[in-house]
Formats: structure tokens, C-alpha cells, sequence
């Protein structure tokens, strides 16, 4: 439970697809002008990477990775078809694409107008491609892991589409210098954004005690001629007390 739950924080602020990694950009930029489009686009980013990211693990598990297709018997331990992971990753995105695309336009057409060409172009966004291809990466161990990154991925970039729409309606009647209007001054509050999601990097996983196994050889001198540093210091002011009562 704990290992999900940190994954699941972990995903969101420090390994965040767009402040983190940079990854989903083009969307990011291109339909944030709105809220109500950005949360649109954000839930089918959501839904996207919450299926393609657990089917690519299976894909990975039983099918690319080397030594996967030892169920089918022991002759096929030795194939490995991991060069084909792009082309079946990409593919399994294509095909929850094309179904969120159906979905939309059919239950919400004013949605589907406002999201034009980016709703498809999520098939290539490279913020879903990353998911599936940090989950291979980092080696998740179980389906309910994956599930559980490919959500939590999801709502990170959720976020992150969120306010800076929320942030780009409230500046629309601000006082933005002229040549900063527009990308530049969104462009801005991206860095600054990032910034501080970076900063709860070390809230959840900084701490001061150092690394099991470390070399504490260097830490243990300085501390040992600190010591003795102030022993003779006392020494020394001991003698001169001395020589002041002779």
C-alpha cells in the first residue's frame, strides 16, 4: 500500500510529464487558453494513460522484453523482441485514442469542436508515449503498479494543463507588458510553475541521513579534529587563566 501511495505523489509532483520531464507541450500550450477545454483534454489524457499504460505492461511483460515469451515454451526463451516496442506501444495508444475520439464526439460535439485537431493528436503526444516508455524504463513490477503510474501520470499532467488555464484566463485582462503578451508571459509562468513543483522533490524523498552502505570515513575526520580543535582551545585558555592568577 505504501509503495502506491508514493508512486502515486511521486508521479504527480516529482516526475510530472510537464514540469519535470517536458513532455506534452504542444497541448499543453495550445489548449490551456480555457479551463473548461483544458479539463476536457486533461480527462482524456487521464483516461488514455490509465488503459495504455497497464496494456503496455502486458505487452512488455509477456510479449517484448527478453526471455518474455518463455510461456509459450522453453524453445522461445532465448527470442527477444523488444525493438518492437515503439511500434506496439504507439499502437495501443492509437487504438484508446480513436475510442476516446468516438466517445466525445458523440456525448459531448461542443467538447469535440473546441479540442479539434489536438483530441487525435494525443495519439502522438509524447506525454502518453513517455508513460508507457518510463514504466518499461524504471522496470514497475506488478499491474496494479502500472494502473496506478499511468493514473497518477495522468493527473500530474491534469494539473499542470489546469492551472496554467486557469492562470491564462486571469492575465487575459491583466496589465501584461506587450511584448510578453500571449506565449511569453506563459511561457514564464511555466518556469516558475516547474520551479515549484521541483521543490517537492525534496519534501518527499530528501532527508539528511546518508545513503545505507555510504562512506562516512570523511564525515567521522572532520567531526574527530572538530573535537579536538576545542580541547585545545580549552587547554589553551585554561593556561592563560593560570598565568593571569601567578
Amino acid at each position: 500500500m505504501l509503495e502506491h501511495v508514493e508512486l502515486f505523489f511521486k508521479s504527480i509532483f516529482i516526475d510530472n510529464m510537464v514540469f519535470a520531464v517536458f513532455l506534452g507541450m504542444c497541448s499543453y500550450l495550445a489548449v490551456s487558453k480555457k479551463v473548461s477545454t483544458a479539463v476536457g483534454l486533461g480527462a482524456a489524457v487521464i483516461f488514455v494513460l490509465a488503459v495504455t499504460v497497464p496494456l503496455n505492461w502486458l505487452l512488455d511483460q509477456y510479449l517484448l522484453r527478453d526471455g518474455a515469451l518463455v510461456w509459450l515454451g522453453p524453445e522461445y526463451a532465448d527470442y527477444n523482441l523488444s525493438f518492437l516496442s515503439f511500434i506496439l506501444f504507439i499502437a495501443t495508444i492509437a487504438t484508446m485514442v480513436q475510442l476516446v475520439e468516438i466517445v466525445v464526439e458523440k456525448f459531448s460535439p461542443s467538447l469535440y469542436n473546441s479540442l479539434g485537431i489536438f483530441l487525435p493528436l494525443i495519439a502522438v503526444n509524447c506525454a502518453i508515449l513517455g508513460g508507457s516508455l518510463f514504466m518499461q524504463a524504471r522496470e514497475i513490477p506488478s499491474l496494479g503498479l502500472a494502473f496506478n503510474y499511468g493514473v497518477s501520470s495522468g493527473i500530474g499532467w491534469f494539473l499542470a494543463i489546469l492551472a496554467i488555464a486557469a492562470i491564462r484566463e486571469k492575465i487575459r485582462y491583466s496589465n501584461v507588458p506587450a511584448p510578453l503578451r500571449g506565449l511569453g508571459i506563459t511561457f514564464i509562468i511555466t518556469g516558475l510553475m516547474g520551479i515549484g513543483f521541483q521543490s517537492f522533490g525534496g519534501m518527499l524523498t530528501g532527508d539528511n541521513e546518508p545513503p545505507e552502505g555510504a562512506d562516512t570515513t570523511t564525515a567521522k575526520t572532520i567531526e574527530e579534529k572538530e573535537v579536538e580543535k576545542e580541547i585545545k582551545d580549552d587547554e589553551k585558555a585554561v593556561s592563560y587563566n593560570e598565568i593571569i592568577n601567578e
